[in-house]
């Protein structure tokens, strides 16, 4: 770390890994921010941040996707009552609301280098987020849910239908209509929604 960045060839020589193994991997640490690339003839890859900022389950979740504990993927066992079922679903919720925040911080902060390209916000992007934000507040409490996890949170339909506990037809349904009411009443005067 710190000394510049380091060719693709030498790590896969050094690591003995295939290259084209090692492109694989270093894509994916470079989605998520781990790993930087520098192009050119005096170009490689370099960590984009210090070692010690760095976890292991911050590369695996990188590399494999999110890590879940069996018993938090479904719902506390059935014979679970009381404080012990209580405890089991605030654990369950709990994971998964830290899964959502970081892949909205992944998704949401810039690299620091891109940081002079950063301007001011202009006036019509903070007016077209209000009425975004109006327009969300307007939809009936079911279409807004499903709005709000699949299309603002990323969840799958499958997931989000999970966590509002209905059929993946009636949230398919309810986004169709949040859909529908939100490019209504935004109309032609926002570029929020296609």
């Amino acid at each position: 770390f710190g000394q510049g960045p380091v060719q693709c060839a030498e790590i896969a020589s050094s690591q003995k890994i295939p290259e084209a193994y090692l492109d694989q991997l270093l894509s994916g640490l470079r989605r998520v921010g781990i790993v930087r690339s520098v192009r050119g003839p005096h170009g490689g890859h370099e960590l984009a941040r210090a070692p010690r900022q760095l976890t292991l389950g911050d590369i695996v979740t990188a590399l494999e996707g999110p890590v879940v504990p069996h018993e938090f993927v479904h719902e506390p066992s059935s014979d679970a009552v009381g404080a012990d079922w209580w405890a089991a679903c605030a654990v369950r919720n709990a994971w998964l609301d830290e899964l959502r925040a970081r892949g909205r911080r992944a998704r949401l902060f810039a690299p620091a280098e891109s940081g002079e390209q950063v301007g001011d916000a202009s006036q019509g992007a903070h007016a077209d987020l209000l009425a975004v934000q109006d327009a969300l507040a307007r939809l009936p409490e079911e279409q807004r849910a499903a709005v709000a996890l699949v299309l603002i949170e990323g969840l799958s339909y499958k997931e989000a239908a999970h966590i509002m506990e209905v059929p993946i037809g009636t949230l398919t349904s309810r986004l169709a209509r949040g859909r529908e009411a939100l490019q209504e009443m935004l109309g032609e005067t926002t570029g929020a929604l296609p």
